[in-house]
């Protein structure tokens, strides 16, 4: 089965992604994809403590996740890959990796120095960037907090500034 999900949201595994997308999407297995956090396997624990017993989780490098988009397309399991951040998102899709595939931009909240674009998306010019390298990088990025919820394309949330929900 290929990727079901690429998606961005600060809180990585939690129930929105657990439950809101895993209800629909009926994943196998959770990618996490965060440099740091690949290397700390106490946070590891932590994040898998709210998994049910079917999906099973992974925490790699960045580097190491790139090297591994093309073998998770082939394999059998239903994968979700979650990044803390954009910028992340941004470097896995470096030299088109993640050309054509959907990027989902959920969870970014408050924080200072960001602006907010809708209720649960909060952005920097930073961030703003890296949204951009994306599509550059040939991805269709949207925001969409759940699957029921409205797809936004980052090119509108990016020449309106702040999106109508």
């Amino acid at each position: 089965m290929p990727i079901q999900l690429l998606r961005v949201d600060e809180r990585l595994i939690h129930g929105q992604v657990v439950v809101g997308w895993g209800n629909v999407l009926h994943p196998d297995h959770i990618v996490v994809i965060d440099d740091d956090l690949a290397e700390s396997e106490w946070e590891q624990e932590l994040y898998t403590l709210g998994l049910p017993p079917h999906i099973s989780a992974s925490f790699l490098t960045v580097a190491a996740a790139r090297d591994r988009i093309g073998e998770w397309d082939q394999g059998r399991r239903r994968i979700i890959i979650l990044t803390r951040d954009i910028a992340t998102m941004a470097r896995i899709a470096e030299d088109r990796v993640l050309q054509g595939r959907d990027v989902n931009i959920g969870g970014i909240h408050y924080a200072p120095g960001r602006t907010e674009v809708l209720s649960y998306l909060y952005l920097n010019d930073a961030e703003r960037d890296a949204l951009g390298r994306l599509v550059a990088e040939g991805t269709r990025t949207a925001a969409q907090d759940l699957p029921g919820g409205r797809r936004i394309s980052v090119e509108k949330l990016l020449a309106d500034g702040r999106s109508e929900e």
